[in-house]
């Protein structure tokens, strides 16, 4: 449910690295507790977010939330399929419903994550 090779961020964002780039989506337990996701408003690319600043939309029957950037950096990528099919975060939150890649301004920001066992003793406790 929470991939070891990824790590976490405390509102529930999970970042993939690849190289000095990150991709970032929410994670299962998110997707879960926010349910059917109707929307995505995706970051334009170009644009460049301090950790923790919102990033993105995601609305659901149940809420509309913001998606912060786990790490600070440029928006090189945005998953333009979400447009048409937003319910991808739902069914694959890991894989194809994944919201956005970052190139990293500071890679260090990533020590600040949790790995899984964390994030699942936060979730879960």
């Amino acid at each position: 449910m929470y991939p070891e090779d990824l790590r976490y961020s405390k509102e529930h964002e999970w970042v993939r690295q690849e190289g000095n780039r990150v991709r970032v989506g929410i994670t299962y337990y998110a997707q879960h507790e926010l349910g059917d996701v109707v929307f995505v408003d995706l970051p334009q690319e170009g644009s460049i977010f301090q950790a923790g600043e919102a990033f993105a939309v995601v609305e659901s029957v149940k809420a509309v939330s913001d998606i912060y950037a786990p790490v600070s950096g440029r928006v090189v990528e945005v998953n333009r399929e979400l447009a048409d099919r937003p319910e991808l975060i739902n069914q694959d939150p890991y894989g194809a419903g994944w919201i956005a890649v970052l190139e990293m301004e500071n890679p260090a920001e990533l020590e600040d994550l949790l790995d899984a066992e964390a994030y699942r003793a936060l979730v879960e406790g």
